[in-house]
């Protein structure tokens, strides 16, 4: 089968492999209909994740069809739809039994997936764990309409749902990249106030202002005279940091106010300074750290019930076959790119 593999740094390549097999009686594989190019793909290709593996088919962003099922598997069968999740974990460990899935202690627990196992941007995908790792997916919800439920929109949900946020409150999310729109329609589905998003791409941001007019869309250097305009506290209710660059995480703690919630849903690329004599004093609740992929079925009924739609996200479509075209021309955003699906079956 094709699949899409890490190298080295910087290098990937489309290789022929094996069929993946059933490894483990809780595993299940996966036809691949979708697969999607997301920017973690791309801090491995630039050596930024260390524990990847290379050798390993890239790719932990998928939905397909259910082909075989180990002998422990009950949830899921053979001929289901189904979307796959960022991680993989036992259920059963403590830190799953509380919720916290990302730290799951299993060996292949947390992001294993196209990171130190093979991932799922290829004809086929072993999923571990898969009572846990797979959503059936309702049948009025498409594979296009499914394709992020099981990492950038799981960000986003639960980005939305550990941040405390009120009605009355004003919400700024920094980042209008693919997880930082995911992260907007949770947050709206919590009916705040005010919702301020901030980026600094101009397609980007012209994409918020055309999808969702009710959101207050400015650049950075826009932002401090809205923030003084729109916030009455002296900044943000709850801010949600979702860029990941060099200089968001000081815009996250500077733009809230005293007693906000900041929440990093960011992957950043090199260490980020918390200044706490700067901050003394504004007694901010900081909460960070990888998703927490657990709310993947709740997630497909809100898209069925029409309450979410990320569709309008996936501005290109590449087969397998030319999936090194499709990053590239992710990586350099031409085209007015926002997310680029991959075909991997017909």
């Amino acid at each position: 089968m094709l699949a899409y593999t890490y190298i080295s740094n910087g290098n990937f390549q489309l290789l022929n492999k094996p069929k993946p097999e059933l490894a483990d009686e809780k595993d299940a594989i996966v036809r691949v209909a979708l697969a999607s190019i997301c920017t973690s793909d791309l801090h491995i290709k630039h050596g930024a994740v260390p524990r990847a593996v290379p050798g390993i088919t890239v790719g932990h962003e998928m939905v397909g069809i259910v082909e075989q099922v180990g002998t422990a598997v009950s949830k899921v069968k053979p001929g289901d739809r189904v979307a796959v999740n960022v991680e993989t974990f036992c259920g059963e460990c403590f830190f799953c039994r509380h919720g916290y899935v990302n730290n799951c202690t299993d060996p292949n627990g947390g992001w294993a997936l196209g990171c130190r196992i093979d991932g799922g941007q290829a004809e086929y995908v072993r999923v571990p764990y898969a009572d846990q790792g797979l959503t059936v997916i309702p049948e009025n919800v498409s594979f296009e309409q499914a394709l992020f439920v099981g990492d950038i929109l799981a960000t986003g949900f639960w980005a939305a749902r550990i941040s405390e946020i009120k009605e009355e409150d004003t919400v700024l999310i920094l980042g209008a990249g693919p997880t930082g729109i995911c992260t907007l329609l949770c947050v709206r589905l919590k009916n705040p106030a005010k919702i301020i998003v901030c980026e600094k791409d101009k397609e980007r941001l012209e994409f918020v202002k055309e999808h969702y007019p009710d959101v207050t869309a400015v650049s950075p250097d826009e932002l401090e005279k809205t923030v003084e305009a729109v916030c009455p506290r002296g900044g943000a209710d709850v801010v949600l940091e979702v860029a990941g660059a060099k200089d968001t995480f000081q815009m996250a703690w500077k733009y809230a106010r005293p007693n906000a919630v900041v929440t990093v849903v960011a992957l950043y690329e090199e260490d980020q300074t918390l200044p706490l004599p700067e901050m003394y004093g504004k007694n901010l609740t900081f909460k960070t750290g990888g998703v927490d992929g657990c709310d993947c079925g709740e997630i497909l009924r809100l898209i069925a019930d029409g309450r979410i739609d990320t569709t309008p996200l996936i501005t290109h479509v590449y087969p397998l076959e030319k999936i090194s075209q499709a990053y590239e021309l992710f990586e350099k955003r031409e085209d007015k790119v926002i997310k680029t699906a991959i075909r991997c079956m017909e």
